[in-house]
């Protein structure tokens, strides 16, 4: 199994839900200090790799490297993305920050699935779940950025899971509402505000309550949903 974004927040409490279960991971991340802080965590069976995973040249060779030594590579989870700039307008953002904030959250899903898919369709097999958000279906006002791109997500993962229905392996995307996760330490406070009190529950979801969910979607058990979006928004999204 491999895991983008594994060193922080969703991934990692992932990366801990899987590792507790016995499987054998490949956890990437672009943040070179946290990897060499997670033997500490994790014991055995784990392959680390600091990658950029925006970048074939980075991704593909990595993912090519743990498919020989783990043999096949059953599942991917995307769990890379930024916010960018928040509690802006659109026509205050900057157009960098916005093409920076498409960039690093829609290619960090595309570039690895490109690297795997090929092991998947081979071995007949695969699940890939995809980290989208709340805001990719409803808006977030403010994160116009970050809301297009978990858009993008969402529509990639129903093109992906029509692309491949028949060959044994499955595309689907989460969408979270408020997980409260160190990305949102630097968001400003009254757009913290904003998201959480659109949520019925009146709280944010925990990480444990992601990784349950997500470990599911990526297990043999989960075998005829493909190209859906999974809500996890404590009732903000009941459609």
């Amino acid at each position: 199994m491999v895991i983008t974004g594994a060193m922080s927040g969703l991934g990692f409490a992932l990366a801990r839900r899987l590792h507790a279960a016995g499987n054998r991971l490949a956890l990437l991340d672009i943040d070179e200090v946290r990897l060499e802080k997670a033997g500490h965590t994790f014991s055995d069976k784990i392959f680390f790799a600091k990658v950029d995973a925006t970048e074939p040249e980075q991704v593909n060779p990595v993912i090519e490297r743990f498919a020989r030594q783990a043999g096949r590579i059953d599942a991917l989870v995307n769990s890379v993305g930024i916010t960018g700039q928040t509690n802006l307008k659109s026509h205050e953002i900057s157009l960098d920050d916005f093409d920076g904030v498409m960039r690093v959250n829609v290619r960090s899903c595309l570039v690895p699935f490109r690297a795997v898919i090929g092991h998947m369709l081979e071995q007949k097999y695969g699940r890939v779940l995809h980290v989208a958000s709340i805001a990719g279906k409803e808006g977030n006002a403010g994160m116009v950025a970050y809301s297009a791109s978990k858009a993008a997500i969402i529509g990639m993962t129903k093109s992906q899971g029509k692309e491949y229905a028949e060959t044994g392996v499955t595309v689907n995307a989460i969408a979270p509402a408020v997980i409260r996760t160190a990305m949102h330490d630097h968001m400003p406070e009254e757009q913290f505000k904003y998201m959480t009190d659109k949520i019925p529950m009146k709280r944010c979801g925990t990480l444990d309550e992601f990784a349950t969910l997500a470990a599911f979607i990526i297990s043999p058990e989960n075998s005829f949903t493909t190209g859906f979006t999974y809500d996890l928004s404590g009732g903000r999204a009941t459609y």
